[in-house]
């Protein structure tokens, strides 16, 4: 255990192994933080955080802010944030709105410097938020999304399990699993094989991937009838019921704006 004597402890701080704080942070709360975590200089968590397992929290950090939410009402909520997260210089995550509600951040994720993590944000495991994105109240990344720098997201929208989000991207319905969404106003350029292949996909998830593409994105089909034309023409694989259930469960709308449609007038 490795607290610098500058640290300010207040509350009922728990760790649990091995950790490390720098310089002039300031712990206040219900905090638990897990074995190997390193917490770097002049940061700052409070309220009713849990942090697990070989973490990198670097300096200035905040985690457990009030919420910029006007329906907070002092409510006891909380942050919990799982192993193995790098979480770089001025990121911000607030905690919940909502009685015994919380922001969640998954596992092996990489958060870079000035990102946001607003109220009741879900953010999944081994995601890339990439400096300076940010991410309104209620909003939810599945696992393996990587969100580019300056991205803004909406509140309440998805983003979905290994689609990449380009850089400056104003988002405010839901990204596609699988999918790439790059422009003003954002569309949906093709599929994210280059990270699929990263990710081992082998060429024929990845063929039937990019025939949901076609269906969704480049057909010009209604919504209705392009979920009928894959159910009728792919086999009902788990990357196809993912796809089908993030779709059924949308509450902003499904992006399927597609790079080759005509301009909006």
């Amino acid at each position: 255990m490795k607290i610098h004597s500058t640290v300010i402890i207040e509350g009922n701080i728990t760790f649990e192994g091995d950790c490390e704080i720098g310089p002039y942070s300031v712990l206040v709360g219900n905090i638990k933080i897990g074995d190997r975590t390193v917490i770097g200089s002049h940061s700052r968590i409070e309220g009713n955080v849990l942090i697990g397992n070989n973490n990198f929290i670097g300096p200035f950090v905040y985690i457990g802010g009030l919420p910029q939410d006007v329906s907070y009402k002092n409510e006891e909520s909380a942050i919990q944030i799982g192993d193995n997260n790098i979480i770089r210089e001025y990121v911000t995550i607030h905690r919940a709105t909502g009685e015994g509600k919380a922001t969640i951040v998954g596992n092996n994720n990489f958060i870079m410097a000035y990102a946001h993590l607003a109220h009741n944000v879900r953010l999944g495991s081994n995601c890339v938020i990439v400096n300076a994105a940010q991410l309104a109240g209620y909003v939810e990344v599945d696992d393996h999304a990587f969100i580019s720098g300056l991205v803004g997201i909406h509140q309440f929208t998805r983003v979905g399990g290994y689609s990449i989000i380009g850089g400056g991207v104003k988002l405010s319905q839901d990204a596609l699993p699988y999918m790439m969404v790059a422009g003003e106003p954002p569309r949906v350029v093709g599929l994210n094989v280059v990270g699929l292949r990263r990710k081992k996909f082998d060429s024929e998830r990845i063929r039937i991937l990019k025939k949901i593409f076609q269906i969704l994105c480049r057909q010009g089909l209604a919504l209705p009838d392009a979920i009928e034309r894959i159910k009728a023409d792919l086999p009902a694989t788990d990357d196809v019921k993912y796809i089908l259930d993030f779709i059924s469960t949308s509450r902003r709308g499904i992006l399927r704006r597609s790079s080759n449609d005509a301009e909006e007038i």
